[in-house]
């Protein structure tokens, strides 16, 4: 997390860095204007609009000892989307107030203004709608569990409606059991409301699609196949079964593909870690499996995509399915949820 903390005067200065100390295991820079360069200080180059840019783009997090208007002159030009923008957190030099200005929600601005608030006996500031409403934000509860989010237009409107009244809430998951937020019901139909999971489901008129990262790969191949060939299988098997790319956790394999090139480099450019397993280990996992005597002759598992996508998962979605000398499976794993 990359932490960057403004100053503007001597008091500011003093405040800045008992803000810092909230951020002790973070990659945290506090910075101040020449005529008060000290030790532990950072210079803010001239000139301005070029520094500031460069922190804004570069940064997870900006918090302002000094005025908001001083914080909006130096970032406005450079605000631009809030899946994208840095949180932002205004903090007056006497720490009195701790004041949430950007990115509230998906940034966690809101949340940071209230724990900067406690670490510093300040106020908080918090002016969204849902939190002063006390309704659900689901784009800051994606946020928080690093949760995707399928589209921000969608987003939007989900906020609207909890302000107007209770929305429908549907999810993969093996039951509807959990304690729902207010704002949200359960719910499979209606003119707004947010599907929780791996399929790229539209249940709604409006559907605010939240992600979980669930979807365990289990990958079989061939000796010596290229990256190409793996990801034009995956790529088809997701597609057909409906699941969104953005919900696999990872790749899963038996430990003679750990030094696969082609599944190594397909993992790599994904952005997917490789998991693998004996074929001892995987042999053991009790279950109904698409098994192949061949496989086993070469591997010594009668299945691999399968065993290992289903290894430490909880259901099999997806069984075995064969492309160009790569196969397929997948398995989820139910996340734990929680809204508190």
């Amino acid at each position: 997390m990359k932490v960057r903390i403004f100053a503007f005067s001597r008091q500011g200065c003093r405040t800045a860095e008992r803000t810092a100390s909230l951020f002790k295991k973070d990659d945290t820079t506090l910075y101040t204007v020449e005529r008060l360069l000290c030790s532990g200080f950072d210079l803010m180059t001239k000139p301005y609009p070029e520094f500031f840019e460069k922190v804004f783009n570069d940064s997870d997090i900006l918090v302002f000892i000094g005025s908001c208007g001083i914080a909006v002159r130096k970032i406005a030009p450079f605000v631009r989307s809030k899946k994208t923008d840095p949180a932002v957190v205004v903090i007056d030099e006497l720490a009195h107030f701790s004041i949430s200005l950007l990115s509230g929600h998906i940034g966690g601005a809101n949340r940071l203004a209230l724990d900067l608030a406690e670490h510093l006996g300040a106020e908080p500031v918090i002016t969204t709608a849902t939190d002063i409403n006390h309704r659900f934000s689901a784009d800051a509860w994606a946020a928080r569990y690093g949760y995707a989010i399928s589209d921000m237009n969608a987003a939007k409107a989900v906020s609207a409606a909890i302000l107007e009244g209770d929305v429908p809430f549907c999810a993969d998951l093996p039951s509807e059991d959990l304690r729902l937020p207010a704002g949200l019901v359960y719910g499979h139909e209606g003119e707004t409301g947010i599907y929780f999971g791996y399929k790229k489901e539209k249940p709604f008129g409006k559907t605010m699609r939240i992600i979980p990262a669930m979807v365990r790969l289990g990958i079989g191949c061939r000796k010596g196949i290229s990256k190409e060939a793996v990801a034009e299988a995956v790529k088809t098997v997701l597609a057909d079964n409906n699941v969104d790319k953005r919900s696999v956790l990872g790749v899963y394999s038996i430990d003679l593909k750990a030094e696969e090139p082609g599944l190594l480099e397909f993992c790599s450019e994904s952005g997917w870690e490789l998991h693998c397993y004996s074929a001892d280990e995987l042999n053991a996992l009790e279950g109904d499996f698409s098994a192949s005597s061949f496989v086993r002759s070469i591997t010594g598992a009668d299945n691999v995509c399968e065993r290992s996508a289903l290894m430490e998962a909880d259901k099999l979605i997806i069984k075995k399915t064969a492309v160009n000398g790569v196969t397929v499976a997948a398995a989820v794993k139910y996340p734990e949820v929680s809204f508190e």
